[in-house]
């Protein structure tokens, strides 16, 4: 099969590589009907996060399901299935509990930007949808498997609800999820801080009431100048880095809730102005795999249309190109054709 590897920063190759088959008992293999590039699979193509091999690239994936281990229940061959970046088996008293990128089993799901994925644990991990899908349907039901349901997290972690103000740090794909996702949860007004027209266009068509372009502590008194001195309710952090981190503690309110789920990079909190801040901290890699139900329906149903952040579709064998149009920032988000 052909699948996408990275060999170094910025070296990005489709090459053929053995096509995946049941290892466990508890696994399925797919054939890919869509993948695309993640804003974190940008970090090792930018060289901030090392690479000691190569590696096969992508985590986000929608597909019709080719063969199934002997333990599978859930899912059988011949249904078009979501999944997410993180295997588990949604039994544990972590998964319950409505945090599955936690899972006691929990394992990384890679080399989706391919022709065919093995995904474990899939009986906790793949939810298929009731018929096969339209074609139409199929970027978003790809957005659920990561970036629509990272920014409903972060919205959750940030305790988004009616009457409340809300600012989005950070204009990729997930910032954008994560203003769609306060717009269903109710918000009053969402603020999106961003310096890109299309990107504030987009923003505004999922829900944004305002736009602010200013970063920093020039962003956070903008923030506070609309919001009488005292700061958004709630705050997205979709950046990951210490710039971005604090710019969302300093534009939250006493009291209010920062939803962090940018990936980490160095950023380090200071521990006296975070406690004079009195402000609630929650984040983390999304539990994607608790909000897939509820996200599938909204799609299936026309509530929402979170594929329109795949501003550029190539086919697979053109990833190099993805990587480099979203490095560029040429593209908010790249889906990927097998």
């Amino acid at each position: 099969m052909r699948a996408t590897i990275m060999h170094a920063p910025g070296d990005v190759r489709v090459e053929d590589r053995d096509q995946p088959a049941i290892q466990q008992p508890t696994d399925a293999v797919i054939k890919v009907v869509a993948a695309c590039v993640c804003g974190s699979d940008l970090w090792p193509y930018r060289g901030a996060d090392v690479l000691h091999e190569p590696r096969a690239m992508g985590h986000e994936y929608v597909g019709i399901v080719e063969e199934v281990g002997a333990d599978v229940k859930n899912v059988q061959p011949g249904q078009f299935v979501v999944g997410s970046f993180f295997a588990s088996d949604n039994t544990c008293g972590i998964c319950r509990s409505g945090y599955q990128t936690g899972c006691v089993q929990r394992e990384g799901v890679g080399g989706a930007q391919a022709e065919y994925l093995r995904v474990p644990l899939a009986d906790g991990t793949l939810v298929a949808t009731p018929e096969m899908p339209d074609a139409g349907k199929v970027p978003s039901l790809l957005a659920a498997s990561d970036v629509l349901g990272t920014g409903w997290f972060a919205a959750k972690a940030a305790e988004v609800g009616p009457g409340k103000t809300v600012a989005v740090v950070g204009d990729g794909a997930v910032g954008l999820s994560g203003i769609l996702a306060a717009k269903q949860m109710g918000a009053e007004r969402i603020i999106a801080m961003s310096r890109h027209a299309d990107r504030q266009a987009l923003a505004r068509e999922f829900g944004a009431t305002d736009v602010v372009e200013e970063r920093g502590d020039a962003g956070v008194q903008k923030i506070k100048e609309l919001t009488d001195g005292l700061g958004a309710h709630s705050v997205i952090e979709a950046v990951g880095t210490q710039e971005s981190m604090m710019q969302a503690i300093h534009a939250t309110r006493a009291g209010g809730h920062v939803g962090f789920v940018g990936v980490s990079h160095d950023v380090a909190l200071p521990g006296r102005e975070l406690f004079s801040s009195l402000v609630h901290l929650h984040g983390g890699p999304a539990p994607v795999r608790e909000y897939l139900p509820e996200l599938i329906d909204l799609i299936l149903g026309g509530d929402i249309d979170p594929g329109k952040v795949f501003d550029l579709e190539l086919p697979l064998d053109q990833a190099a190109d993805a990587y480099k149009a979203m490095d560029e920032r040429r593209a908010i988000k790249v889906l990927l054709r097998p």
